[in-house]
């Protein structure tokens, strides 16, 4: 059914500068990766408060959302363009970072909790519900060490990635770009299956 297509990609990050390529922004840059390669240009959409972007045309048509409201609000930007647009939650994808998963692995749900992420609470708080797609993409613990985790981990999601890391994670990008024309509901279990299983070329 056409309703039941991936409408709405929502990368989240943090806007500026400042927070360009790190691991925190790991979301913003999938999708940036995406309208590269489908020569689109976000632009500003106030009322959704974040940038947007649209690829594909007729049917496979989809809209590329990264909010500018800050990592702990994208909830705001997330319900106002669902809104706008008329999506409903299954219409839509979080692509997100996750520090409990090593730098190389993706998980992808169709529900579940926060897991402790501000981006994502902020999400489930704005939607009333958790039950809408997320790809986690793994950027690794701050510390092997569990009790040096918290202190550590607001430098480590917002420090950038290394050369070594960056590597990893362009065959990461690589592989999330060529599996989205296939997530639709349809064949969602096929695809969360494959990308859940992935392993990097060169991990």
């Amino acid at each position: 059914m056409l309703t039941d297509d991936l409408k709405l990609l929502i990368g989240l990050g943090n806007p500026g500068d400042e927070y360009d390529k790190t691991r925190h922004n790991v979301g913003f840059m999938v999708l940036e990766e995406i309208a590269r390669q489908n020569n689109c240009t976000f632009r500003e959409k106030k009322k959704l408060h974040g940038k947007t972007c649209d690829i594909g045309s007729g049917i496979s048509k989809k809209k590329l959302l990264m909010p500018n409201t800050y990592m702990n609000e994208s909830g705001k930007s997330v319900r106002s363009a669902k809104d706008w647009f008329n999506f409903e939650n299954h219409q839509l994808i979080v692509l997100v970072d996750d520090m409990d998963l090593p730098l190389g692995k993706i998980r992808v749900r169709s529900k579940g909790s926060s897991g402790g992420h501000n981006g994502l609470k902020s999400i489930i708080k704005y939607l009333g519900t958790n039950e809408f797609k997320r790809l986690r993409i793994g950027i690794g613990p701050p510390s092997a060490i569990q009790e040096e985790r918290k202190p550590k981990t607001i430098s480590h999601v917002l420090g950038k990635f290394s050369k070594e890391e960056f590597v990893l994670l362009n065959f990461i990008i690589k592989e999330i770009i060529s599996s989205i024309e296939s997530i639709r509901s349809n064949n969602w279990e096929k695809i969360a299956t494959r990308l859940n299983s992935y392993k990097p070329e060169n991990s």
